[in-house]
C-alpha cells in the first residue's frame, strides 16, 4: 500500500512539523512517504505526483484548505480509486461539510499521532479507528473517541533527519517542546487544551541541537514558552552553549508573566540579535481582553518589551475587531503599541475559526465574518464595515512604510508629533488611490509618501528631510537624486578631501539637514541647526551614513 503524507504550504520556506512526525513515527510501513507542495504550485502538477498513491493524507489549514481541495477534485478526476484523508486543525471540527464532498473519504479529527496508525493498521477496515470521520453507503460514520498521545513516545525521534542540509538551512524550522496552552482566550484554537504537555528533554535537545547544526531560523510553536522558569532558562542555556553564528530563535512569550530570573538571565547571557520574541498584546483595551477571557497586565508588559528590546527582536500582535474594541479603543491600541518601536507590528484581523468559542458566541457581538477561509470578520456591533475597509488599508500602510523598513526615522517623528494612527489610515487610504498594495516599485514607496505629505503636512519641513533620509539609505548604490538636493560641487569636493573620504573607492552623497539627525536618532528630538548628512555607498550593502556639524 502506497501513503503520501502532504499538505500545500503558505511560502516556499514553510515547513510541514505534522507530516514529519507523522512520518518518522510509521516509517516501518513499506510504501509511506512524505512530500510538500505549496499553494502558489500549479494544481495539476501536485495532482499529478499524487495520482499513483492509494492513500493520500492531507495536513489542513485555514490558509491552505481551499487550494486543498481544489487539488483533491483533479487528483480524483485523474484516478477516482485514490482514497483522501484529511487531518489537521482545519477539519477537526464543524468537518460535516467537508466530509459530504464526494471527493473526500476519511477525515481524523484533533491529534493525529494514535488515529493515523490506527488507520494503518487496519486500513481498508477502519471502523474501529478512534477519532474518525469516514462515510459508509453514503452514510457519515464518526468515531467520538479522542487520543492522547503520550509525548515520552517521541523519545527517540528526530523528525527532520530525511531533509538535506541545503533545504533546513534555506527555511524556516519549527520545533514543539509542548503541546496545550494554560490561557483560555477565545479566539484561539490552543485555548481548547489547557492541559500543557512537555515533550522529553532529551528529545527536544537533540532536534534543537540537529536543527542548528543544519538549519538557520528556528522557530519554537509552543504558545507560552515562558511558562516554566526553569525550563526556559535551561532551553536558553542549551541554545547558547550550541548555537551556531548562522542561528537565528523565535519564541512566542507572555510578556507580563516573564519571571524576573529569565529576564536576569537574558540580560547577564544573550547576545543582541540571537533571539526574537512575539508578544501577542492583541489590544489594551482590558473590557475587551476580559469578554474574550484573556488576561493581560499592558504596563507589565511595556516595562518587559523596553526592558529587552536592546538584547531581542521584538514581534508584537495586535488584532482588530475583538468584541467591545470600538473605532476609539483600536487607536488607542494602536498608537500605545507602536510607540514601543517594535521592529515589527503585526496587524492581524480577528478570525472566526472553527471550534473557537468566539465563533460559536457570533450572534451576541453582532459579528459577520467570511464563511470562507479565512472566516475574517467583516462586520460587528463595535465596528462597521466601512471602518474594517479602513483598518485594512491602514495595515498595508503599517507593512509597506514600517514593517519593511523603508521610512523608519519619518514614522518615529510621526510619531512624537502627531497621530501615528491618523498619518498612516490616511496614508494608507492615499497609497490605494495611486497604485495597487501589491505592485509598486520602491522609488513609488518615497514618491507617495512624499506626495501625501506635500496635501496634508505642507509646512513641516523635518518630515520632507526625514523621507529623503530614508529614501536614500535605503540603497546600496547612489540613488537618483530625489527630495533634497545635494550641495553644490565644489563644496561637496572640499568635504571629502577635508573629511579624507574615499571617493575612489566609494560614491558619496552629501545633503544639508536644518535639524541635529544624530540627536533625533538617539531621543526621537528636534534641535535645529545647519548640519550635512553625508552617506557612503559600497554597492553591497545599504548606505553608511557620516554625519557632520556645519
Amino acid at each position: 500500500m502506497k501513503v503520501l503524507l502532504t499538505t500545500l504550504n503558505a511560502k516556499y520556506i514553510h515547513i510541514n512539523l505534522a507530516v514529519r512526525l507523522l512520518y518518522e513515527l510509521n516509517k516501518d510501513k513499506a510504501g509511506i512517504a512524505f512530500k510538500e507542495f505549496t499553494i502558489k504550485e500549479p494544481k495539476d502538477f501536485i495532482a499529478d505526483y499524487c495520482k499513483d498513491f492509494d492513500i493520500v493524507a492531507f495536513s489542513c489549514y485555514i490558509w491552505n484548505i481551499t487550494p486543498t481541495l481544489e487539488v483533491i477534485k483533479k487528483i480524483k478526476a485523474i484516478n477516482p480509486n485514490v482514497k483522501i484523508l484529511l487531518g489537521g486543525p482545519e477539519v477537526s471540527y464543524e468537518w460535516e461539510n467537508i466530509i459530504s464532498l464526494d471527493e473526500i473519504d476519511y477525515i481524523i479529527t484533533g491529534e493525529g499521532e494514535i488515529p493515523f496508525r490506527e488507520f494503518l493498521d487496519a486500513y481498508p477496515n477502519v471502523e474501529n479507528v478512534s477519532s474518525l470521520v469516514r462515510k459508509v453507503k453514503g452514510e457519515v460514520k464518526c468515531d467520538s473517541r479522542s487520543t492522547i498521545f503520550d509525548l515520552k513516545n517521541y523519545t527517540d525521534v528526530l523528525p527532520y533527519r530525511n531533509d538535506s542540509p541545503e533545504e533546513l538551512y534555506n527555511k524556516v524550522c519549527y520545533i514543539e517542546t509542548s503541546r496545550g496552552c494554560p490561557y483560555k482566550c477565545e479566539f484561539c484554537l490552543a485555548s481548547l487544551d489547557n492541559k500543557v504537555r512537555y515533550l522529553p528533554d532529551a528529545n527536544i535537545k537533540a532536534n534543537l541541537l540537529y536543527l542548528m547544526q543544519h538549519g538557520r531560523v528556528i522557530k519554537f510553536l509552543d504558545r507560552t514558552f515562558n511558562m516554566k522558569r526553569d525550563f526556559t532558562i535551561d532551553i536558553f542555556r542549551f541554545i547558547l552553549e550550541n548555537h551556531y553564528p548562522q542561528n537565528v530563535f523565535q519564541f512566542e512569550i507572555t510578556a507580563d508573566i516573564l519571571h524576573p530570573d529569565i529576564t536576569k538571565f537574558i540580560h547577564e547571557n544573550v547576545p543582541p540579535g540571537l533571539f526574537r520574541f512575539e508578544i501577542g498584546i492583541q489590544t489594551v483595551n482590558q473590557k475587551a481582553n476580559l469578554e474574550v477571557s484573556r488576561k493581560q497586565n499592558f504596563e507589565k508588559t511595556k516595562g518587559i518589551i523596553q526592558a529587552l528590546s536592546h538584547k531581542i527582536e521584538m514581534h508584537l500582535d495586535l488584532i482588530v475587531g475583538l468584541p467591545l474594541d470600538y473605532w476609539e479603543d483600536n487607536k488607542y491600541s494602536f498608537e500605545e503599541v507602536f510607540k514601543l518601536f517594535a521592529p515589527e507590528l503585526q496587524l492581524g484581523f480577528l478570525k472566526f475559526l472553527k471550534g473557537t468559542p468566539v465563533r460559536d458566541k457570533y450572534e451576541q457581538h453582532g459579528f459577520v465574518f467570511d464563511p470562507m477561509p479565512p472566516y475574517q470578520i467583516i462586520e460587528s456591533k463595535y465596528l462597521s464595515r466601512e471602518q474594517l475597509e479602513k483598518m485594512v488599508m491602514l495595515e498595508n500602510a503599517l507593512e509597506i512604510y514600517w514593517n519593511k523598513k523603508r521610512t523608519i526615522h519619518t514614522l518615529k517623528y510621526i510619531t512624537k508629533h502627531y497621530s501615528i494612527f491618523d498619518f498612516l489610515l490616511q496614508l494608507g487610504i492615499y497609497f490605494g488611490t495611486v497604485r495597487d498594495y501589491h505592485k509598486y516599485t520602491l522609488e513609488d514607496v518615497y514618491q507617495i509618501i512624499h506626495a501625501f505629505v506635500e496635501k496634508n503636512y505642507p509646512d513641516d519641513a523635518v518630515i520632507k528631510q526625514l523621507i529623503a533620509v530614508d529614501y536614500y539609505l535605503q540603497y546600496k548604490v547612489k540613488p537618483k537624486t530625489l527630495f533634497l538636493e545635494e550641495i553644490v560641487r565644489d563644496e561637496k569636493t572640499k568635504l571629502v578631501e577635508k573629511l579624507k573620504l574615499n571617493h575612489h573607492k566609494y560614491r558619496h552623497l552629501i545633503f544639508p539637514l536644518n535639524f541635529d539627525f544624530k540627536l533625533f536618532e538617539e531621543k526621537n528630538t528636534i534641535e535645529q541647526g545647519s548640519y550635512n548628512m553625508i552617506l557612503q555607498y559600497n554597492g553591497t550593502s545599504k548606505a553608511e551614513m557620516i554625519y557632520e556639524e556645519v
